[in-house]
């Protein structure tokens, strides 16, 4: 028995208990976005489907609302609308994760769910904590179930990396190809350079490095959450680099996530590129969300053949240009809803899952474009022929708007507290969707060609709804909530 680790799933467990009337009474918490039960949430991990049932374990600090120890919760779903909560799953209970159980992915192999994450080791003394004083330990656990956790492997030790990198590399994405195992982890070059380092393994467990993936010109730091896929014979770079410079319409929030197009990482060989560098190509770098509130996504394939992304919707030191005033009240940041990735070209679309068309309720007629929705939880779409400009607002302070190419998301300082306006340029629109719970809403332009992320905080549940474009056709539903049974 591991003392530790029953002592921290039990301290959970508790708070959990205590708290979960505080939470239930707060009108910001969420009716259909997964959150915390109590405490901090950040990156969605370990994303998968086994045997028709869908996993997301997430990093969790249920014993302080401002971040902290870092344990993996769990929620698992049949049709991702009806939801358990599985408690904590994995905790730092071992010499190689002392310091927390960072983000990592999930592998389905047969028979058996392999879970791979970064086990954070964090030494006292006077440490800068990039060249000196931690570790990130690639750690593997292997579950027959998804709920049952076995022992931990550490298959990759800092001794594992290249030389040339600081202590930051974390963040496993695992996948298996043509009988082979894959591994990307996100890094940070001495020198302050982003990179990816690939790895590949014949049995998931004795690794091997392949390759390394950078940028010739400065593009961050550090690349966090690596996502290497195919998508329609297209291979895809998704990560999120930290450190890049801020720009009127692009990169505006402190960290970004996105994605760039690649040929395969596994045979891809281009001209100037020597030894085992590749180049990526950053300059086609596209963002998978403009708004105030989006980091750290992952993305999965399911057992329908769809390439599911879900995103933290929240940032790392976030506090520094804008408040979430729910860490008063004992919680803090969700997950997105689960969006389906698609290619249009040259691009990825975002939308949400269909499934979620099962929660909307009943059909409410806009009155000169206006309409009051008591419950604060709407499905809007709105479709019309390309204009001059459109406005939609949301409890008067809320307001997506389109002019001229360029879209935008302004919110007033009593609803945003600290955040005000986000930008991106929408050559042409005709389509607008806005998802609005209870103190989020995504918002899907063109079909998911570009999407905001948002929270926000009225002071009342009702919201009112507000839309000006003329011409368009305009469909608002009440939605329910998820149904989450919590164990």
């Amino acid at each position: 028995m591991n003392e530790l680790r029953t002592i921290l799933k039990a301290e959970a467990h508790r708070l959990e208990r205590e708290n979960a009337p505080r939470m239930g009474a707060d009108p910001w918490r969420m009716k259909f976005h997964l959150m915390p039960p109590t405490g901090w949430m950040n990156d969605p991990n370990g994303l998968c489907q086994f045997h028709g049932t869908y996993h997301v374990f997430f990093q969790y600090t249920p014993y302080d609302a401002r971040g902290g120890l870092k344990v993996w919760g769990h929620y698992s779903s049949r049709d991702l609308i009806r939801w358990e909560y599985h408690g904590v799953c994995l905790t730092p209970d071992s010499p190689y994760d002392v310091s927390g159980v960072y983000s990592g992915s999930a592998l389905t192999d047969g028979d058996a769910m392999v879970l791979y994450y970064t086990g954070n080791v964090k030494y006292d003394g006077d440490y800068d904590y990039v060249e000196s004083g931690r570790e990130g330990n690639t750690i593997m656990v292997t579950s027959p179930d998804g709920f049952q956790m076995g022992d931990k492997i550490c298959v990759l030790r800092p001794q594992d990396y290249p030389h040339d990198y600081t202590c930051h590399i974390r963040d496993p994405k695992v996948w298996k190809e043509n009988g082979q195992y894959y591994m990307v982890l996100g890094g940070r070059k001495k020198g302050d350079k982003g990179a990816i380092l690939l790895y590949s393994s014949a049995d998931g467990r004795e690794w091997k490095l392949e390759r390394e993936f950078s940028s010739q010109e400065d593009f961050g730091y550090m690349w966090e959450c690596p996502d290497f896929f195919c998508l329609d014979g297209q291979w895809i770079a998704a990560f999120s680099p930290q450190g890049v410079g801020r720009q009127e319409t692009a990169f505006q929030n402190i960290y970004h996530s996105g994605y760039v197009m690649i040929q395969s990482p596994l045979a891809w060989d281009s001209k100037g590129e020597s030894g085992r560098m590749r180049v990526l190509p950053v300059e086609r770098f596209r963002e998978w969300d403009m708004g105030f509130d989006f980091y750290a996504p992952q993305t999965f394939l399911d057992e329908a053949g769809r390439r599911i992304l879900v995103g933290w919707i929240g940032l790392p030191d976030g506090d520094k240009e804008y408040q979430n005033p729910t860490v008063e009240r004992g919680w803090q940041h969700a997950l997105t809803l689960p969006r389906e990735v698609t290619r249009r070209g040259k691009m990825l679309c975002q939308y949400p899952v269909g499934e979620l068309k099962a929660l909307r309720g009943e059909e409410i007629s806009l009155e000169q474009g206006q309409a009051i929705v008591n419950s604060g939880c709407f499905d809007l779409v709105v479709r019309g022929k390309p204009g001059k400009s459109c406005r939609i607002a949301i409890h008067g302070g809320l307001v997506f708007s389109w002019r001229d190419g360029m879209a935008a998301l302004e919110l007033s300082p009593e609803l945003g507290r600290g955040r005000a306006v986000r930008r991106a340029q929408v050559e042409s629109l005709w389509e607008v969707r806005i998802l609005a719970d209870a103190s989020v809403a995504e918002i899907y332009v063109n079909g998911g060609e570009t999407v905001f992320t948002t929270r926000y905080y009225p002071d009342h549940t009702a919201a009112s709804v507000s839309v000006f474009w003329p011409g368009s056709q305009t469909n608002l539903w009440t939605m329910d909530g998820f149904s989450i049974i919590r164990r």
